[in-house]
C-alpha cells in the first residue's frame, strides 16, 4: 500500500486530541461543502436562465439562414432548389422575403417589417407555439399575421372590417415624385391571427404570403430575402453548411441560430464565465481555511512526523501525507456538495419553490457539464492549497522538533 495515502487516509479518519484542530477541520470541511454546493446551484440557474432566454429565438429563429452578402436579395435557380431538396440532412426549407415598410390602421402608422413567406414555413418554424391568438395565414391571400405589440400601439384586433389594415411601399424608380398616390404599391391586408413571444420580436413583422409580398415589392418568382432551413434530427450541422455552401457558392452567407443571435449568446456566455469566476473566488478564499488546517494539523503531529524521519521516511513522502490528506479533503467534501446541489436543483425542477413570478418557476437545468466543471474546480484548487500547506514541511523544520 501507498505509505503517505495510507497515513493520509488515517489523519483524514481519526480526530485530533486538540479540540481547536477539530473545529478547524471541520470549517475547512465545511467551506469546501458549501462551496462546491453553491457552485453547482449557481451554475445550474445560470444555465436555466440561459436556456429559458434561448427559447424565445429557438422558436423563432431557423437552425439554418440563407442570406445575400450582395444587396438585400438574391436569386434562386430551379437547380438549386433541387439541391437543396437532395441535402440528407435538411428536414425542409422555406423560401423568405424581408422588407421595412409602412403600415396603417385607423389613421394610425407603424413602420416596421413585413416577412413573406412560403406554405413551408409552419414546417422550417413551430409557428403554433407563437400564436397567441386567431390562426396562421393561407397561401395565395391577403392575411396577414401580427405581432402583439404591434396591434397595441395600433390598437387593432382581428376581422375588423371597419378599418382597413393597409400596407404601403414605396415603388422602385427615379425622377421626382409627381403623384403621391402612385408613389406607393398598396394593399388591403386581413388580420387573421396574433403572435407573441417577448417585447422586442412581437414589434418586428407583420407575416404575410410570400407572393404577396413579392408583387408588394415589386420582385421576380425567384427573388428572395433568404432561405431558411430546419435539420433532421442528429444531422450534423457543419455537413450541412458544407453542402449548401456548394450550391450557393458566391455572394451568400449561411449563418446557423448562434450565428443569427451572436450578441446574445456572447452576453450570455460571458455573464456565465463572469459568475464562474466569481463564485470560484469564493471557493479560493474558502479553501485557505483548508491550508489554515493543513498546517495546524502539521504542527499537531509534529512528533509522528519526527518518528517517521527518523525511522527513515523521505521528507518528499512527508509533504505526499498532507497532499493527499487535503486533497482528499476537498474531493469528498466536493462530492458531498455536488450531491446537496444535485438534489437542490432536481428539488426546484420537480416542485418549483422558488417562483419568479407567480406563474414563472425560477428556470435551473441539470447538467453533467456542471457537475464535471465543479468537480475540475474543487479538485484542482484543493491540490493547489494542499501544495501550499505540505510545502511547510521542511528538513529544517523536522530537525526543530
Amino acid at each position: 500500500m501507498n505509505f503517505p495515502l495510507y497515513i493520509a487516509k488515517r489523519y483524514l479518519k481519526s480526530a485530533s486530541k486538540n479540540n481547536a484542530i477539530n473545529i478547524i477541520n471541520g470549517i475547512a470541511a465545511l467551506g469546501v461543502i458549501v462551496g462546491s454546493m453553491a457552485l453547482f446551484v449557481v451554475l445550474s440557474v445560470f444555465s436555466g436562465l440561459k436556456e429559458f432566454s434561448l427559447s424565445f429565438t429557438n422558436e423563432f429563429d431557423p437552425d439554418l439562414k440563407i442570406t445575400s452578402t450582395f444587396g438585400k436579395t438574391l436569386q434562386i435557380t430551379p437547380a438549386q432548389e433541387i439541391g437543396i431538396k437532395k441535402i440528407k440532412g435538411l428536414a425542409s426549407s422555406s423560401k423568405i422575403i424581408e422588407e421595412r415598410v409602412l403600415f396603417l390602421f385607423d389613421g394610425k402608422e407603424q413602420v416596421t417589417y413585413i416577412k413573406g413567406v412560403d406554405s413551408l414555413f409552419e414546417r422550417v418554424n413551430p409557428v403554433h407555439k407563437i400564436m397567441y391568438q386567431g390562426q396562421w395565414l393561407e397561401k395565395h391571400s391577403n392575411q396577414v399575421v401580427v405581432g402583439y405589440g404591434i396591434c397595441q400601439k395600433l390598437s387593432m384586433g382581428l376581422f375588423d372590417f371597419n378599418h382597413p389594415f393597409e400596407v404601403f411601399v414605396p415603388k422602385a424608380g427615379r425622377g421626382a415624385i409627381e403623384n403621391p398616390d402612385e408613389a406607393f404599391n398598396r394593399c388591403k391586408l386581413a388580420p387573421v391571427g396574433i403572435y407573441a413571444i417577448n417585447e422586442d420580436l412581437d414589434s418586428k413583422y407583420v407575416f404575410a404570403d410570400l407572393t404577396l409580398a413579392q408583387a408588394l415589392l415589386e420582385f421576380k418568382p425567384n427573388q428572395i430575402s433568404g432561405i431558411e432551413c430546419k435539420l433532421k434530427p442528429g444531422a450534423s450541422e457543419q455537413a450541412v453548411v458544407s453542402e449548401l455552401q456548394k450550391l450557393f457558392p458566391k455572394n451568400t452567407a449561411i449563418k446557423t441560430r448562434a450565428q443569427l443571435n451572436e450578441s446574445l449568446y456572447r452576453m450570455l456566455n460571458t455573464e456565465n464565465i463572469a459568475v464562474y469566476l466569481i463564485f470560484t473566488l469564493v471557493i479560493i478564499v474558502a479553501l485557505f481555511n483548508l491550508v489554515g488546517a493543513l498546517i495546524m494539523m502539521i504542527l499537531d503531529k509534529k512528533h509522528n512526523l519526527k518518528t517517521l524521519y527518523n525511522l527513515g521516511a523521505e521528507v518528499k513522502h512527508l509533504r505526499s501525507i498532507f497532499m493527499f490528506q487535503g486533497s482528499l479533503l476537498s474531493i469528498v467534501g466536493g462530492c458531498i456538495g455536488l450531491v446537496l446541489g444535485i438534489a437542490v436543483v432536481l428539488l426546484q425542477q420537480q416542485f418549483q419553490w422558488v417562483m419568479i413570478t407567480p406563474n414563472l418557476a425560477y428556470p435551473v437545468v441539470f447538467s453533467v457539464q456542471n457537475v464535471l466543471l465543479v468537480l475540475a474546480t474543487i479538485s484542482g484548487l484543493g491540490l493547489l492549497a494542499s501544495w501550499i500547506a505540505s510545502s511547510r514541511v521542511t528538513k529544517k523544520l523536522l530537525e526543530q522538533f
